[in-house]
């Protein structure tokens, strides 16, 4: 209940970034509000890790395989294309092509098993899920 819980905060937090996000483009650039929303959070997190954990950073240099640690560039073209998607589509239509394309491509991780992902046996129940998913897009979309 708790990590549904989590989820669904967690979209309702993306939707009002990607709004804020898109507003304080307006008056400066894309990659302007990115490094802003970037530093921001970096000392969001910095001020968070100094009141709850303390744990070191070597830890980072553990991380195998290597290409794990590239999340944060990842994250800056994630705020680039929300931002870009937000003011070119709205943002509700922007956050149901972007859930969409998450649910997609997270099962197909989980198909595959790649990204060390424990793999996952293709269902009827998971296909026709997608099926509605899509469905759902085109009748919103149209």
């Amino acid at each position: 209940m708790t990590g549904l819980l989590i989820a669904l905060l967690s979209g309702a937090l993306m939707s009002v970034q990607g709004v804020f996000n898109t507003q304080v483009t307006r008056n400066s650039s894309v990659w302007v509000a990115n490094i802003w929303v970037q530093l921001t959070a970096l000392l969001v997190c910095f001020a968070a890790w100094l009141v709850t954990e303390r744990k070191s950073f070597a830890g980072i240099w553990t991380v195998e395989p290597k290409y794990m640690l590239t999340g944060g560039m990842i994250g800056a073209f994630i705020t680039y294309t929300v931002i870009v998607s937000m003011d070119k589509l709205g943002p509700a239509r922007a956050a149901l092509f972007i859930v969409t394309a998450q649910l997609i491509l997270a099962y197909l991780i989980e198909l595959t098993g790649i990204f060390g992902v424990g793999k996952q046996t293709l269902t009827v129940r998971s296909v026709i899920g997608l099926a509605v998913t899509v469905a759902g897009v085109a009748i919103f979309k149209w």
